[in-house]
């Protein structure tokens, strides 16, 4: 199966806006329309306009594409990786019947097995395990400290395009940690599907450098001069 670049198909850059995709997307169906086109191939190209519109103009599933096809080019081999599962519900919005059968196995890859196109119940599943790192001084290991931690989330902004926004947690770092430690936060990481849990925040303490002190585990070495 190759990899479909759905912003190539209709000609706009990777952060256009729903207006300007709007606009490619009119433009080419006016050109490939098969009433319209004398083109061999203009109904081919036309099924591959609707397919690049129906999922760059749903933010969601324009969200769930950038998400996965970071790094791919147009006309590669492309398997999703194992337990892919887009974190999005889809829905039949902007299909005349029959349509999504129209498109191709790549959307059918990506989409098709959501359950949202056919109307089937979303499985459920946990949402995915964030992981991040949490910096502290050596001396905030003896009584505790809070801190804030500032995390990248994928989001769509208003416009439509995926972006990255910042999401800020006030975290208590118990008294006795020690580097490596992982602090679990429950409910904090990925949302889940179907009406599942959330995932995990996973912080892992990390110390700055101290001029004396060294922590190896639980241990605090002393550097004599």
């Amino acid at each position: 199966m190759q990899f479909k670049d759905y912003y190539q198909t209709l000609g706009v850059s990777r952060d256009a806006s729903a207006d300007e995709i709007r606009k490619a997307f009119r433009k080419l169906a006016r050109k490939y329309h098969p009433d319209v086109s004398k083109e061999k191939d203009a109904e081919a190209r036309m099924k591959d306009v609707n397919e690049a519109h129906n999922v760059l103009s749903d933010p969601e599933k324009r969200a769930a594409y950038d998400r996965l096809g970071r790094g791919w080019q147009s006309g590669q081999e492309f398997r999703p990786p194992p337990g892919w599962d887009a974190p999005f519900e889809f829905s039949t919005r902007g299909f005349t019947p029959g349509e999504e059968a129209d498109f191709s196995d790549f959307f059918s890859e990506l989409f098709g097995r959501m359950g949202g196109m056919r109307g089937a119940a979303r499985p459920a599943r946990r949402g995915e395990d964030h992981h991040a790192r949490v910096l502290l001084d050596i001396e905030d290991a003896f009584g505790g400290v809070s801190r804030q931690v500032s995390l990248r989330v994928p989001a769509v902004d208003a416009s439509g395009r995926a972006s990255y926004r910042e999401r800020t947690l006030n975290v208590k770092i118990p008294k006795g940690v020690h580097a490596g430690q992982v602090i679990r936060l429950a409910g904090q990481g990925a949302p889940g599907a179907g009406g599942s849990a959330a995932g995990d925040l996973l912080l892992e303490v990390q110390f700055r450098p101290h001029p004396r002190y060294r922590a190896d585990g639980r241990d605090l070495l002393l550097t004599v001069p």
